[in-house]
């Protein structure tokens, strides 16, 4: 249980509340959300069970561990670079995620200013504009949040933090559950709407571009090809199945995306607002709610304290493997290593602060500097190291030790090793390519 809820909590964080609304309304809604559920389901769960297995396996970080098993299947050292890439993406990924999680951080003051009460969409969009617009607002609270990121990974996870999570993510679920609620009460037709958006397909809006959306952040959402699940299965007894913990975690994490969608579009339409909105959709349409809703200063407070909570104990595993490299590969101790990979990690957040207001001009592939990491690291390294991950496990690794590792009969293992031998790495290679020719 200890084991799953840590799962859970670096898995439910950003990806779930703010990426994947914006994501959701970008993409076509409906097309984007069934085919994450797809890819969520049929390619990062198998992926999910692979990394922990592998983690379990080698009892070290990701590239040891990947070097490590490959030499005991007889295989070549290479294969660590799949923990290298994992470990590189965890890096690269922390530097837009802080700016986000400082985001979530100065909300919490905004909220408990009562600067909401009363706000339409016009009003809500015009302070984020504001906010986005605001270079030293944004340094600010981008450096606290990867202060409060490094001090805790510095000094150890405590069993305060791990107790807390106990309570703020339940804490997190039932406010969204609350929102759902009443967002249903509150906009009317606009809550069907908001369902047709999101469940009612509409095939004429498949692009490759949105299903290699949908496989990326799959990946995003389930911290997968970071290196970091692979770090969690070294802590993993043999006594743990594998498949049923992971099915939870999955089921946890769609839950949470689901919910987060519901309580936002409903608002969105109700408000006249763009599902396409982008980065900014839940700064914007949920302090609509906050702002008219009995209670909603407090509300709002504990909405946002708890997101940034999740975003904190997300950004704790993203820079967690870094750190543990720096450590095993250098002099440098554990604080030392912290503060060397925080400051690379926050001087390219800084970069990324910029991409909204002074170098927004500044692009490169037609993307500026914040859509192109996420989009580098989403949409291709996270997907090309779990297409190594899972290639290694279907076909370096000994089939009949996983079969009894993850306790399947021979009926079952065949189709598991069926779909983690073709049909994943296929889907995969054909998702990568449809999107890109696109």
């Amino acid at each position: 249980m200890g084991f799953m809820l840590a799962a859970a909590g670096s898995a439910v964080g950003l990806g779930n509340i703010w990426k994947f609304p914006y994501m959701a309304g970008q993409m076509g809604g409906s097309v984007f959300v069934l085919t994450y559920l797809v890819c969520m389901f049929v390619i990062g769960l198998p992926i999910l069970v692979t990394e922990w297995l592998i983690g379990r396996r080698g009892q070290k970080n990701p590239i040891h561990t990947m070097e490590d098993v490959a030499k005991a299947e007889g295989r070549s050292a290479n294969w660590r670079w799949v923990g290298i890439i994992g470990v590189l993406g965890s890096f690269l990924i922390l530097s837009f995620y802080s700016v986000i999680g400082g985001w979530a951080t100065d909300y919490i003051f905004l909220a408990g200013k009562g600067t909401f009460l009363g706000m339409n969409g016009e009003g809500t969009n015009r302070i984020f504009s504001e906010f986005l617009g605001s270079v030293n607002h944004l340094l600010i609270w981008h450096t606290v949040f990867m202060f409060a990121t490094a001090v805790i990974v510095a000094m150890g996870v405590s069993g305060g933090l791990e107790r807390s999570c106990k309570i703020m993510m339940p804490g997190l679920g039932l406010l969204l559950i609350g929102l759902v609620v009443y967002a249903a009460v509150v906009s009317g037709p606009a809550f069907g709407q908001a369902f047709s958006f999101l469940f009612t397909p509409n095939w004429s809006a498949l692009t490759g571009e949105a299903v290699l959306a949908a496989l990326g952040h799959a990946f995003f959402s389930l911290s997968l090809g970071m290196g970091i699940m692979m770090a969690y299965g070294s802590y993993l007894g043999k006594d743990v199945n594998l498949i049923s913990t992971a099915r939870t975690v999955v089921i946890l994490d769609v839950i949470v995306a689901i919910l987060s969608g519901l309580a936002i579009f409903p608002l969105v339409f109700a408000n006249g607002l763009q599902p396409g909105k982008g980065a900014g959709l839940i700064f914007v349409t949920l302090p609509i709610a906050f702002g008219n809703m009995t209670g909603g200063t407090i509300l709002g407070v504990l909405f946002f304290i708890f997101l940034t909570f999740a975003a904190l104990t997300s950004s704790i595993s993203l820079l967690e493997p870094t750190v543990e490299l720096l450590e095993e590969k250098t002099p440098l101790g554990r604080k030392s290593a912290t503060l060397l990979s925080s400051v690379v990690i926050w001087a390219l957040g800084v970069a990324c602060v910029l991409s909204f207001n002074e170098w927004q001009n500044v692009t490169l592939f037609g993307k500026n500097i914040f859509d192109l990491l996420d989009y580098f690291t989403s949409k291709l390294m996270l997907p090309l190291t779990g297409l190594g991950t899972i290639i290694f496990a279907g076909w370096m690794m000994n089939q009949e030790t996983i079969r009894r590792e993850l306790n399947l009969s021979p009926a079952l293992f065949a189709g598991w090793k069926f779909l983690c031998r073709i049909v994943i790495p296929i889907a995969v290679i054909f998702i990568l390519i449809y999107g890109f020719m696109d």
